[in-house]
Order: C-alpha cells, then sequence, then structure tokens
C-alpha cells in the first residue's frame, strides 16, 4: 500500500503547482470568486468584463454571459489531466518523454470518453500507455535498420497512442466516471447522515503509516476536485490535509511533555503548522502510539465543524500548511474552515495532554527510535527527521567501527562500505574502521551500522546498541555525508590524514574473465539476473542452484546499488553452492526497469571468501565517478571493460 501510495503521488506531486494555479484563479474569478466579492463589496456597479470571461459566468437563468468557455473548466477538464496521465507514462518508460506522449494520448480517451474530471482516469491510462509503449518498443529493439529508427518510433508511439486514446474513450472514461458517481453518493450519504467524521478513524492511522498518500492522492483528490467543478468546494480536501490534530498534539508535547520531545515540540510546531509538514508529529505518536486516539478525536472535530459550517475547499492544499489552506479556501467557507482548524488543535490538545499528564513514564518514549521507525514506514529518510533525532546517533560517544551489512554480505554491503571507508579515511578518520558483514554476523560491539531501509529493522536486533543508518543508493547516498558529519562532531575534526590511495592493480582475470563480459544484452529484470547468473555458471564459478537463489535475494532486498548499478548476487544460504570466487558483467545499452529504477549494468557476484572485495572496491569507486561510467557506456570490446577496471584504485 505505501509503494501504490508513493506511485499515486509521484504523478500528482509534480504537478502540484497546476492544481495551485487552478485554485488560484478558481478563486479569483469565477463568478462567486474574491474579485467579485471585493467589487460589491466597494459598492462597484459595472461589468466585470474580462473577469466573467475568465471565469466563464452565466446570467440568472442559467445561460452563458459570453461564447468563451473560460479558463477555469478547460484548466480542470484537460490541463490537471493531461499532465498527470503524462507524468505517469514518463515515469513507467523510465523517465522516457516517450513514454510521457503516450501516456497523455491514452489519457486524452478517457477525458472525453466521460463528464467528470478524469483524474482517476488519468492514474490508470498514463501508467499504462508509458509502460505498454515500452514493452512494444522492447520487441524490435536492436532490429531497425539504421535510418529507420525516427520513422518507426514515431509512428509506433502514433499507432499505439490512437488505440489507447480508443480504449480510454470507450473503456476507461465510462468506467471511472462510474465509479466517481458511486463514490460520490457513498461521501454525500456519510454527510447527509453526518458520518463523514467517521473516517478519521482511518485517515489519521493511515498517515502515521505513511498510507494517507493512497487514500489522498488515489481516492480524496480526484473526488474533491470532481466535487469542487459542480459545488465551488469540496470537503474532501480537507479530510487529511487539515494541520489542527498535529498543531495540538505538538502544543501538548509543548506543555507538558518532558526530554527530548518537549525542547523539540516548538521547533516542530512551525514546520508542521507553517511549512505544511505533518509528518514531523509522526515520531510523537509512534513514540507513545496512545496518541494515536488524540489525532483521531481531533480529526473527527475538524471535519464535524466543517459539516456544520459546509465549508470546504476549492482546491488541494499542498503541503498542509495553514497558509496553503487559506489560500485554497473560498471566501464563504473562509471562516468554517478556520475554526475546523483550531477545534481540531484545541481537541487533540486537550486529549493528548490528558494522556500525558496520566502517564506514569518518566520521558516521552524514545523519539530518535520513534524516527527511526517513522522513516522505515516511509520507507525512505525523513527531510525533517534530523530535526528530532539529530544525525540518528542513538549515543553520543566517539565512534570508531563501522559495519555496512547486508544479507549476504558479499556483494551490496561489500560495495556500500568500500565507498563508504573512501569518504571516511578521506575526512581525515583514518582510525575509524569500515568493513562489510552479513547481518547474520553481527555481533552488539560495533558502534554504527549501514544497511539497506529493508534490512534495518533486522540489523538493529542483532545490535541493539549501536547507531543505525539507513541507505537506499549505495552508490551515492547523502547518508554517507552525514555519517562524516557525525563523526565530526562526535570523535572531533579529522583523527588522521586522509588514507592515501594504493596504488592501481590489474584485474585479477580468474574472477573476471573476458567470457564472462556482455555489451549488447537486452530483457526485463529477471533475465539480466539469468543472465548474470548463467556467466557464473559457466565460468565453473557456481552451482546452478545459485541463480536460484539469486532470484530469491532479489525478492527480498533489491540489488540496485544507483548510478545505473545492480549486483544480483545468491542469498547467505546459498554460499556452499559457491566454486571459487567470481564476477560477471552484463551491458544493457537500453537500460533495464530496476524496480521503478533504471540500470544499464549488471554485475553477477559469487564471494566464496574476500578475495573478490578488491574488485569491489573498484567498481564501488567506478561508479562515483561519472567519467568512468560513461567509459563504461562507450565501451565496444571486453578488453576495454578490463581497461576501466584495472585502471582504478582498489578500495
Amino acid at each position: 500500500m505505501q509503494r501504490f501510495g508513493t506511485f499515486l503521488s509521484n504523478m500528482v506531486l509534480p504537478n502540484i503547482g497546476a492544481f495551485i494555479a487552478w485554485g488560484l484563479i478558481t478563486a479569483l474569478f469565477i463568478q462567486t470568486g474574491w474579485v467579485k466579492l471585493i467589487g460589491d463589496a466597494f459598492g462597484y456597479d459595472g461589468g466585470y468584463g474580462f473577469v466573467s470571461v475568465l471565469g466563464a459566468w452565466t446570467n440568472a437563468d442559467g445561460t452563458p454571459m459570453h461564447d468563451s468557455a473560460g479558463i477555469v473548466g478547460p484548466m480542470i477538464t484537460y490541463l490537471l489531466p493531461l499532465l498527470i496521465g503524462y507524468t505517469g507514462g514518463r515515469m513507467m518508460y523510465n523517465d522516457s518523454l516517450r513514454g510521457g506522449v503516450v501516456g497523455a494520448i491514452a489519457t486524452m480517451g478517457a477525458i472525453t470518453g466521460a463528464s467528470v474530471p478524469m483524474f482517476l482516469g488519468a492514474m490508470v491510462m498514463g501508467p499504462l500507455g508509458g509502460w505498454s509503449m515500452k514493452k512494444l518498443d522492447a520487441l524490435w529493439a536492436h532490429k531497425i535498420r539504421p535510418g529507420f529508427e525516427m520513422l518507426v518510433n514515431n509512428f509506433s508511439a502514433g499507432i499505439w497512442g490512437g488505440i489507447l486514446a480508443v480504449v480510454g474513450f470507450v473503456v476507461a472514461g465510462p468506467f471511472v466516471q462510474g465509479f466517481s458517481t458511486f463514490a460520490g453518493n457513498v461521501v454525500d450519504f456519510l454527510v447527509e447522515r453526518n458520518l463523514l467524521p467517521l473516517t478519521s478513524i482511518f485517515i489519521e492511522p493511515a498517515k502515521i503509516l505513511f498510507l494517507n498518500n493512497a487514500i489522498n492522492q488515489g481516492i480524496l483528490t480526484p473526488l474533491g476536485t470532481t466535487a469542487a467543478q459542480t459545488d465551488g468546494q469540496s470537503i474532501l480536501f480537507l479530510l487529511e490535509a487539515n494541520p489542527g490534530p498535529g498543531l495540538g498534539l505538538l502544543l501538548a508535547f509543548a506543555v507538558f511533555g518532558r526530554g527530548a520531545a518537549k525542547s523539540s515540540a516548538p521547533g516542530a510546531i512551525l514546520i508542521q503548522f507553517i511549512g505544511g509538514i505533518h509528518e514531523i508529529y509522526f515520531p510523537y505518536v509512534l513514540a507513545k502510539p496512545k496518541l494515536i486516539a488524540a489525532v483521531i478525536l481531533g480529526g473527527m472535530a475538524g471535519v464535524f465543524t466543517n459539516v456544520i459550517f459546509g465549508s470546504g475547499l476549492r482546491s488541494p492544499a499542498s503541503p498542509g500548511s495553514i497558509i496553503a489552506v487559506w489560500a485554497s479556501s473560498p471566501p464563504s467557507s473562509l471562516l468554517g474552515v478556520t475554526a475546523s482548524v483550531i477545534v481540531a488543535a484545541g481537541v487533540c490538545f486537550l486529549v493528548a495532554s490528558f494522556l500525558l499528564k496520566i502517564d506514569k513514564g518518566t520521558d516521552d518514549g524514545d523519539l530518535s527510535a520513534a524516527t527511526a521507525q517513522m522513516e522505515a514506514n516511509k520507507g525512505k529518510k525523513s527531510s525533517v527527521s534530523g530535526m528530532l533525532a539529530g544525525s540518528g546517533a542513538a549515543g553520543n560517544g566517539p565512534i570508531h567501527s563501522i559495519v555496512f551489512a547486508c544479507d549476504a554480505g558479499m556483494g551490496s554491503s561489500a560495495m556500500g562500505a568500500s565507498v563508504l571507508r573512501k569518504k571516511v579515511h578521506g575526512a581525515g578518520f583514518t582510525d575509524v574502521t569500515v568493513v562489510n558483514k552479513a547481518i547474520s554476523n553481527l555481533s552488539d560491539d560495533v558502534d554504527l551500522v549501514v544497511t539497506h531501509q529493508d534490512l534495518t529493522d533486522r540489523a538493529r536486533q542483532r545490535t541493539p546498541s549501536a547507531t543505525h543508518v539507513s541507505v537506499e543508493n549505495f552508490m551515492a547516498s547523502p547518508r554517507y555525508d552525514e555519517i562524516v558529519e557525525l563523526l565530526q562532531r562526535q570523535n572531533g575534526s579529522g583523527a588522521g590524514t586522509p588514507a592515501a590511495a594504493s596504488s592501481a592493480g590489474g584485474v585479477d582475470s580468474g574472477l573476471l574473465a573476458r567470457e564472462s563480459i556482455v555489451l549488447d544484452a537486452s530483457g526485463d529484470k529477471a533475465a539480466a539476473i539469468e543472465q548474470a547468473g548463467d556467466l557464473l555458471v559457466a565460468a565453473g564459478a557456481v552451482d546452478t542452484s545459485y541463480v536460484r537463489a539469486m532470484h530469491e535475494r532479489e525478492t527480498s532486498v533489491s540489488t540496485y546499488m544507483g548510478n545505473l548499478l545492480a549486483i544480483p548476487h545468491g542469498t547467505n544460504e546459498a554460499k556452499p553452492a559457491i566454486k571459487r570466487s567470481a564476477i560477471s558483467f552484463v551491458r544493457f545499452p537500453q537500460g533495464v526497469d530496476w524496480n521503478g529504477k533504471q540500470v544499464k549494468f549488471v554485475i553477477g557476484i559469487a564471494g566464496a571468501g574476500d578475495d573478490h572485495l578488491k574488485l569491489l572496491g573498484r567498481i564501488a569507486e567506478i561508479f562515483t565517478d561519472d567519467a568512468q561510467v560513461a567509459r563504461l557506456e562507450q565501451a565496444r570490446t571486453q578488453d576495454d571493460v578490463l581497461a576501466v577496471l584495472g585502471a582504478m584504485q582498489p578500495a
């Protein structure tokens, strides 16, 4: 659900500026907008001319005042869905403009096949267009005669886009319109019976678990936009974005909290209420889970207030700042919206204060651990977590040992450790050891443990007293720089001199043979893993069972390293299938979709001992150097690849 929500938000959030532009234009120029409201308030009795044209005003009998459709209607009908469809298509085709164009064409069919704003249709047809175009292009990749590429590419995109537009018109448009009608009826049912506040029982916990994107971007924003087009506003925009519950919770900690939670709450209030970054208060709830009752009741009170006032927003408020909320409020709803924020904050404050006062604990929980849990829920580092937990360190003493851990300890961790070691030693901390290990071999005697974000919980169980840092991109993670900054704070400025690089060494042909290098491969991720594994089998380095273990490893934790590189390898249990250490190198000129990331270089790894680590260190250095990656992209022969690897300094 988190991944699905993130996928939806990745289509919507890049286009929030367009939503805001539409909301501002709507707020200013429609017949009940600010321009006419202010004009009437000052007794202006002239015609509104250009403003009425922009807003497509109507006469008393409902007939249009002008021939123009204005700007408000076309923006919501065409511009916003097309932007979402284009973004979704581009995402599914490895950020390719070609995928975006086909996604937009397919979305246009859905738009014209329905009478409601086609946001949900765009979220379906856009990604479908990009994904299907990528699959079609793969069928004739490297088979087009030179000089005919543009002809084939343009006509294939046009023909397939046209087909999808028809599918969108016939299938997607009517289906989404039916779904929108049904969902709208459900919302009306809840509103008429004053049951809408009950949605906070699901929405507020979903926010804490980062499932809000699936709810907000997948349901509330499309339905709210449709309602806003008809009614001029929608309460749905405020079900999740109301900053009141978070404000009330943080105020309670600022007044009645203890320790780090109390001292950090005032700063968190500014980030949450003014900046609109709601995730800043999630760790406070995770540290004391019973406080979820406070945010639920606060959310329900805010929704109930909006129901009483009949208030809502004209467009999504993103981020959920009070400034964005007020900017999206129509004049008639400004009082009700403001009241809903105040009431939500007040109720949440009272409940949270009561729960904090009766709590018998001596502190307000481990905020650092709760922040780490929040980042694990989110699936990546929070942009505001440093304000709550500093660098993420569990302690303040000097750091002498760093372990980069992964499942098997033979590939990902070795390359990550190489990159991190170079940064740490290069900063002058030559007395700090940086090694790689399998998680199963960890012992609770190290100072700092670095793992892929999907493995951090397992590593924390093995080394609960260590500082834990999660990374996603092994080659160029911003967390490496944060670790260096942590060392500077806790160890002092560099304890030694920068480590000198050792002399370059040639590549051991026993590890990477010319026969194990393929420069013109194609296929999907599964085929890439299979080919890299088959090369290891052909080299006599592993049994065939090791290839199956490579696929199993990928299902648990991705071996994507960053910078176009993936290094598939077997699980820790598959080590008996390794006869000797070896590496295979497969280049995919057209790229491979690796869980949403583009990969052009797939390096299969089998490590029986430590003799492959030197080459992995050189590979890690290559893929942090754009010039060396470019040389590999341009390599014509296996010897060209070996020359690049052999020219690198070992880690």
